[in-house]
């Protein structure tokens, strides 16, 4: 039946407008950071039940909903893959093997943080690679900072950098002091330029991996249970593999387009010099120093110890358990023992949960036996020697954080505000005049809205709010729902403006590399190429997948004439 806030006629009731003004007052307060980020979101808890839209209770259930849950066990996880050093390994063996050309070297991390994301959470993963890349940076400076002092005292007046004479001359101890000087501050600039291109690019990609697979990113589950609530006979047309046989390549262009933007921001037009074709000997010469540095740092590693180990066997087990809980294509190990009258009763958060349980009760080495002092010409018993555990809660305390378990909780009371006042069901009668322009156009207009909406809020409010508006929108003009669905669903991802706009993007911002204006500038463009490839994904080969080219018998629920 109807919300009992929702509108009469064409007027929106005074709830409406109370929650209308709440999404208003906090998105603007998060685009200026006027208050910081948690703070804002925290506003719902004050505002939605002195205004009667939601009681205190509801409001601050979703402040620790399951998804945030999610959130700290994959930050938990990441925490221990840090905590004993397991990133630093991981970040040496990549350089290893793909070696230190920025161009090569932005795309390794983009391919492996991309990855990672289809199977865990986007927050998650990016919590773990960027430790992992600013040790890549750390290794690369340092190498850098070597190699030009080598070629400061092997190279004289050959570097053209700093020349400042037109014949060669001995440069006085002042001079020289100066150049050098000089020297470092453009190294630091380069290295801090260098920085800001990885950062994005790890957390956009991790944006951009999570779409590919329909358990990596919240919206894609939002949608899943949308559909299945708002059309019942529906098939399960959205399954595990129909979503990957869309999103997949969807994500791999998208990713590809990604890289070599970035490239051109933040390395320039010269491919040769970024993928280190027609080096001359100097530059040869420092390329092997650099590689050389890296791999005496990795050998100082010694081998993987025990603590090692067991985290990284952990975590490939919860990406197993990820994986095969319920696929879709096939039953998973938790469809037959944990579902009970269609209602699952474990998710992904009671997995990790379970994994991070583990790492606080697994030693961090093997547990030995101490032989006691003799006492009176006697062997004493031995005393069981035991290692600290994989993970402690002082450690979880300092890396968690906070602020952004918050900000998610904000983003989700927000959306259920705006389902319980009504204002979703008010917007979608506002959006049928769209009927009266060509499909493809209704595609990318709605692409851009949701886009620049994920900006503001979490992209699960965004998917929340924006799914069963689209849905009744569809069934109103005649259109396969899924063919707006889906490509709002995977534009809600395309959050690359704005600090606030996803937990990767605020995780990168925290480190204090980056400030607003280069995600802005960085994410305009991409947020553009992220919206004309999903409207080309949704025209192209979504359509024998889902049969989009005509009006399914399951959506016309309505009475409605549709065919």
């Amino acid at each position: 039946g109807p919300s009992p806030h929702s509108s009469t006629g064409n007027l929106p009731s005074c709830i409406l407008t109370k929650c209308a003004y709440t999404i208003i007052l906090m998105a603007l307060f998060w685009c200026t950071e006027a208050l910081p980020l948690a703070v804002t979101a925290l506003i719902p808890v004050v505002f939605f039940p002195l205004m009667k839209i939601m009681d205190s209770e509801t409001v601050c259930m979703e402040y620790l909903s399951d998804t945030n849950m999610l959130f700290v066990g994959g930050l938990m996880v990441a925490t221990a893959v840090e905590h004993c050093n397991l990133h630093k390994r991981i970040a040496l063996q990549v350089l290893l093997i793909i070696g230190v050309r920025p161009a090569l070297l932005i795309m390794g991390f983009m391919i492996v943080t991309a990855f990672l994301s289809m199977w865990i959470s986007n927050t998650a993963t990016t919590a773990m690679m960027v430790p992992i890349a600013q040790a890549v940076l750390d290794q690369l400076h340092k190498s850098e900072q070597e190699t030009s002092s080598w070629e400061q005292v092997a190279g004289g007046n050959n570097n053209k950098a700093f020349e400042l004479q037109e014949a060669p001359t001995i440069p006085s101890a002042p001079e020289e002091a100066q150049k050098q000087g000089v020297g470092n501050k453009l190294l630091e600039k380069k290295h801090l330029h260098f920085c800001k291109g990885m950062s994005l690019a790890v957390c956009y990609s991790a944006s951009i991996g999570g779409i590919a697979t329909l358990t990596g990113t919240t919206p894609n589950l939002v949608m899943k249970g949308q559909m299945d609530q708002l059309f019942p006979m529906n098939g399960n047309v959205v399954n595990f593999a129909s979503w990957f046989a869309f999103a997949f390549p969807t994500m791999v262009l998208l990713l590809v387009l990604s890289w070599l933007w970035l490239q051109l921001l933040y390395l320039g037009v010269d491919f040769r010099k970024n993928f280190g074709c027609g080096a001359n000997d100097l530059e040869k010469a420092k390329a092997r120093l650099a590689y050389g540095v890296i791999k005496s740092e990795h050998k100082k590693l010694g081998s993987m110890s025990f603590a090692e180990i067991a985290v990284l066997i952990l975590f490939i087990i919860l990406v197993l358990l990820w994986f095969t809980r319920d696929p879709g294509f096939m039953p998973g190990w938790a469809t037959d023992l944990f579902i009970v009258d269609k209602t699952s009763y474990v998710t992904d958060a009671t997995v990790v949960i379970f994994i991070s349980l583990l790492m606080f009760l697994i030693p961090s080495g093997i547990p030995s036996c101490a032989a006691r002092p003799m006492q009176n010409g006697k062997n004493q018993p031995g005393q069981i020697l035991t290692s600290p555990p994989l993970l402690n809660w002082k450690t979880v305390n300092e890396k968690m954080p906070w602020n952004i378990v918050i900000l998610l909780g904000g983003g989700f009371a927000l959306a259920k505000g705006s389902e319980e006042s009504g204002l979703s069901s008010w917007l979608g009668s506002k959006l049928t005049p769209l009927q009266n322009i060509s499909p493809v156009a209704i595609v990318f207009l709605l692409c851009l809205l949701v886009a620049l909406f994920t900006e503001c809020t979490s992209n699960v409010a965004t998917t929340s709010l924006f799914l069963p508006i689209l849905a009744s929108m569809a069934q109103a003009i005649c259109l396969h729902p899924l063919y707006v669905m889906l490509p709002c669903t995977l534009s809600s991802s395309l959050a690359f403006m704005l600090p606030v706009a996803t937990p990767p993007n605020a995780i990168v911002f925290s480190y204090g590399q980056l400030k607003v204006i280069d995600m802005a500038k960085a994410g305009c463009v991409l947020n553009i190429l992220g919206i004309l490839t999903i409207t080309l994904a949704i025209n192209t080969w979504a359509f024998p997948l889902f049969n989009l080219d005509k009006f399914p018998i399951w959506a016309n629920n309505t009475g409605g004439t549709c065919k």
